[in-house]
């Protein structure tokens, strides 16, 4: 695996927290909200069946391929951000310059 290059500020930065300078300064509760947060979002305690063309699974699982995951983790995470609001729907957006 290849060595990432860092340039002087992150090699600072890195020799740092190698050291120990760095403390957290969660709090306890703080830290135990994050924790359960964090198992709660890989926690998948659900099944869905959906029915999609042939042509986007095979583009979903061209991009799964892409990005080294399998297609079903990507769907899940694609899914995810979108409820959380960190996917937006740009169409969406575009709904008001459409001619009707």
């Amino acid at each position: 695996m290849a060595k990432t290059k860092l340039d002087p500020e992150e090699q600072e930065l890195l020799e740092a927290y190698e050291s120990g300078e760095f403390e957290s300064d969660l709090d306890a509760d703080r830290r135990e909200y994050l924790t359960r947060a964090a198992e709660d979002t890989f926690k998948k305690d659900k099944r869905i069946n959906i029915r999609i063309s042939s042509r986007d699974l095979e583009a979903l699982q061209r991009r799964a391929l892409e990005e080294g995951l399998p297609y079903q983790t990507l769907v899940s995470s694609v899914l995810h951000k979108y409820v959380s609001g960190s996917l937006k729907d740009i169409s969406a957006n575009k709904s008001g310059q459409r001619k009707r």
